[in-house]
């Protein structure tokens, strides 16, 4: 009798441990589609519910620009918005004081696993710099800069070649030079290729040193380069292929929208 009723107490237990343990992973897991989901539904459409007076557009000054000086009202940290046709990459650019904020938080300072597309915090606005460094998370979910990956495929390319990136100064279009995979390098290692250094060239060798490395890194030859004088923009998300992987998308900016 002894023997029964702890073996009833022990399956007792155990299906009272296993309900927990399933609690548990139901709530984690609603958790996590509650922020991963939370910047698909913050930068849904977010420029088109902000109206503007369409008649202050000028030949210099566009809609999306206007749209953007009403966004920034609502946090100063918004410098820009950039998107790449066909594709979900449409979204305001941040810049924080650090390059961490952003990377957990939405343009509304909302926590989210998802981040923002945000500049790297060393770029000055006052000079400006050579480079537009922006970093954006590679989720599973098809959320933020995991689009960037489809221009592993040299057709995609060909029939995207174009990023468009608007401040509320210019409306931009830039042309896509090199796309390649690059990853974190250990301090110790020597003669690599550290992209994610670059945001204002000491020189003008120091320019064609990045374009250069650049275009030799390339996964294609898409035929297009930069010169020294000619503004840059760079893309930079995670690549699972190898330990503390990169893909990364530069581009040079080509002329303004009218």
């Amino acid at each position: 009798m002894k023997n029964n009723k702890h073996m009833e107490k022990t399956k007792s237990s155990k299906k009272y441990i296993f309900i927990l343990i399933l609690i548990f992973i139901i709530i984690v897991a609603f958790v996590y589609y509650k922020f991963t989901n939370k910047n698909k539904q913050v930068n849904s459409d977010i420029l088109n519910n902000i109206e503007v007076d369409e008649t202050k557009t000028t030949d210099t000054v566009t809609e999306k620009m206007l749209q953007l000086q009403e966004l920034k009202k609502e946090n100063e940290d918004i410098i820009g918005w950039i998107q790449i046709a066909d594709t979900k990459i449409d979204f305001p650019v941040l810049q924080g004081k650090d390059n961490k904020y952003y990377m957990r938080h939405t343009y509304k300072k909302e926590y989210s696993l998802d981040g923002s597309i945000f500049l790297d915090k060393d770029y000055d606005w006052d000079k400006p710099s050579d480079n537009l460094l922006i970093y954006g998370h590679n989720n599973k979910n098809g959320n933020m800069f995991q689009d960037l990956l489809k221009y592993e495929d040299e057709n995609y390319y060909k029939e995207h070649p174009n990023i468009n990136f608007t401040t509320t100064n210019e409306d931009c279009v830039y042309e896509i030079i090199a796309v390649f995979k690059s990853r974190v390098y250990y301090k110790s290692e020597k003669n690599v290729f550290r992209y994610y250094y670059f945001i204002n060239a000491e020189n003008e060798e120091d320019y064609n040193y990045y374009v250069t490395e650049s275009k030799k890194a390339s996964l294609y030859d898409t035929g297009k380069t930069a010169k020294y004088g000619e503004q840059l923009l760079t893309l930079s998300t995670c690549e699972y292929s190898q330990e503390d992987g990169r893909f990364v998308i530069v581009a040079k900016k080509v002329n303004t929208i009218q």
